[in-house]
């Protein structure tokens, strides 16, 4: 009997939660692959373990006329050795199967050994240990396949524990593949060369020449980013994360285009050659404070709420980088992928309506050098007082600062994506070239309200407003004297349609006003008519539209199309289009 028992430990555990798994696996969301088991069915498993019923009668779907059943139900009811499910039915509502009864008989096996092992053995009666013996007889056939099956798992277990790369890490990726390019006529210009081509001060070929050239870069591309993450826990609660980073997006920027409002939200070149383009690691103190501490990489868009759910996501939302969320965000100047951004994030939970979030990033945190350094050199820093009231409101009050040094064309005020003099308010800095652009110093404060509303469940609408004050921290005469001011503006309002045509699909409208300055001390005191001013004479709208299309879990196809009117806040220029074709692989 002892042997017989011996063999029996630890199969009954094993099948009952294969299956559960498999229960699990058919009635879940369809969009979890059938092989995954996720978090709310991890719940649902302990849930039901807490829930368990002990009496065999309970169980409503195993026959109760069969003599095996009524052996089983008084060996139960004695030893309290079988669990069901709180419902009182093996999921499904289906007859108790060979597998499945003999996974109960050997939970009875287990409870009588253990009670045998701790010398209470006298509390087993012979008739129960021959009804046992009888049973065991009876399911000799099932018992036998079943151990056959748990020791494959075994050895497949063992075999996993000796390669596996850590039991604490795990892995993820993604992988984007691009197809499209730009399209219309003629590069965008800023003002400030408009003017001089009607004050007669220049021609349009001059400007276009000075400017990088007269006609778009066209050229359909193919391209790629791969983003590697590894995933780290210590305590269940606290996140490492690792990330490798290639890509060979070349940037729709001034060079092709004449404008950075043609970006795409994953470009980047590191001519697909990886590097770590992100390390943080976050951890909670106690119940409503969080921490992040990035080493490289750090973003506010990252750490805090960004307002837009549904398209602010690289790989699955939305295909520009101006279209994700309010540029003050970016008031760091630093991203995953670009080896810039150190510093420390917290989000604080005032209540269940409000999270108060603040932050503060270094440019170039790792540089002991003099304007650098985690205090001496560029950086940001953020708050924000995210309320909502309810699952379907979010608004988000949001102020940053930054300082940008204008060491190695570090000046960006508006985050890259509106126009040449809202990055750049006050221009090129002393001993600037070609070769070694450098800005004049800058200060920023950036003030933006955000919200999103999700209307039902099939529309979430989003959007935001934004002011930047940029402030001259050098003098650099005969045009920018230390004090000078701009102001800058920028909006947008998107539409995002989940499951649109399909569970998993995603369709999307953006249009808005890209980072535009309305008013620059900038220039000599007295102008002409052909003064460079760094002031837009007009206003660029940006528009966008997107289809997400959701192949299986694991891919998904999104064409896109962007339209800039007015490009560079000139209606002189040219409408420019963006037409590109995203496919996200993740794993």
């Amino acid at each position: 009997m002892s042997d017989i028992l011996r063999h029996s430990l630890g199969i009954a555990s094993i099948v009952i939660g294969l299956n559960v798994i498999a229960a699990t696996t058919v009635s879940a969301n369809p969009t979890i692959p059938s092989n995954v088991i996720s978090e709310t069915d991890i719940a649902d498993s302990e849930n039901e373990i807490q829930g368990q019923v002990t009496s065999v009668s309970q169980l409503t779907d195993v026959q109760p006329t069969d003599w095996a059943f009524q052996a089983l139900q008084s060996l139960v009811e004695r030893y309290g050795c079988i669990a069901g499910y709180p419902n009182s039915t093996y999921r499904g509502n289906r007859a108790l199967t060979r597998y499945e009864f003999a996974a109960g008989l050997n939970a009875c096996l287990n409870r009588v050994n253990e009670l045998i092992a701790s010398s209470t053995a006298d509390l087993v009666t012979k008739e129960d240990l021959a009804t046992l013996q009888k049973l065991q007889t009876d399911f000799a056939d099932t018992l036998a396949e079943v151990r056959g099956r748990v020791d494959a798992l075994e050895n497949r277990t063992a075999i996993l524990e000796s390669q596996q790369f850590s039991t604490t890490t795990r892995f993820n990726g993604e992988v984007i593949f691009s197809v499209g390019g730009v399209y219309g006529e003629d590069r965008a210009i800023n003002s400030d060369r408009w003017r001089r081509i009607e004050g007669g001060a220049s021609t349009r070929e001059a400007e276009y020449a000075a400017s990088g050239g007269r006609r778009l870069q066209n050229n359909t591309i193919f391209s790629d980013r791969i983003r590697l993450n590894l995933v780290t826990s210590f305590t269940g609660k606290d996140q490492l994360l690792t990330r490798l980073e290639a890509n060979n997006t070349v940037l729709f920027n001034n060079a092709i285009t004449g404008t950075n409002m043609t970006r795409l939200s994953w470009d980047g070149d590191t001519n697909n050659e990886f590097l770590i383009g992100k390390l943080y690691y976050r951890f909670p103190v106690g119940d409503k404070l969080n921490v992040i501490v990035d080493a490289i990489g750090g973003e506010f868009y990252d750490n805090f709420n960004n307002f837009n759910p549904l398209l602010a996501s690289i790989p699955l939302g939305s295909i520009s980088r101006a279209s994700r969320f309010s540029p003050i965000y970016r008031a760091s100047n630093s991203g995953s992928g670009v080896n810039f951004g150190t510093g420390v994030s917290v989000n604080y939970k005032l209540s269940d309506q409000i999270t108060f979030s603040g932050g503060y990033l270094a440019r170039r945190a790792n540089d002991p050098t003099e304007g650098r350094g985690l205090f001496d050199g560029s950086y940001g820093a953020l708050a924000q007082l995210a309320f909502q009231p309810n699952k379907d409101l979010a608004l988000g009050f949001t102020y940053a600062h930054s300082y940008f040094s204008g060491a190695n064309n570090d000046v960006a005020v508006s985050g890259l994506y509106g126009g040449a003099f809202a990055d750049q308010p006050f221009g090129a800095g002393p001993g600037s070239t070609a070769t070694s652009p450098r800005g004049i110093a800058t200060s920023a404060n950036y003030y933006s309200f955000q919200t999103s509303y999700r209307v039902n469940s099939k529309f979430v609408l989003s959007g935001w407003v934004g002011y930047t004050q940029a402030i001259a921290e050098t003098t650099f005469l005969p045009n920018v004297n230390r004090g000078d001011k701009a102001d800058i503006w920028n909006w947008a309002v998107t539409f995002a349609f989940p499951d649109l045509g399909k569970k998993g699909n995603l369709g999307g409208i953006i249009f808005g006003q890209p980072p535009k300055v309305t008013d620059n001390d900038f220039g000599e005191n007295l102008r002409t008519a052909t003064s460079a001013r760094r002031e837009d004479s007009d206003t660029s709208y940006r528009l966008e539209a997107l289809y997400r299309y959701q192949v299986n879990d694991n891919i998904s196809i999104t064409p896109g199309l962007l339209v800039i009117f007015n490009p560079e806040h000139n209606s002189n220029n040219d409408t420019i289009y963006t037409g590109i074709i995203r496919t996200t692989f993740r794993f």
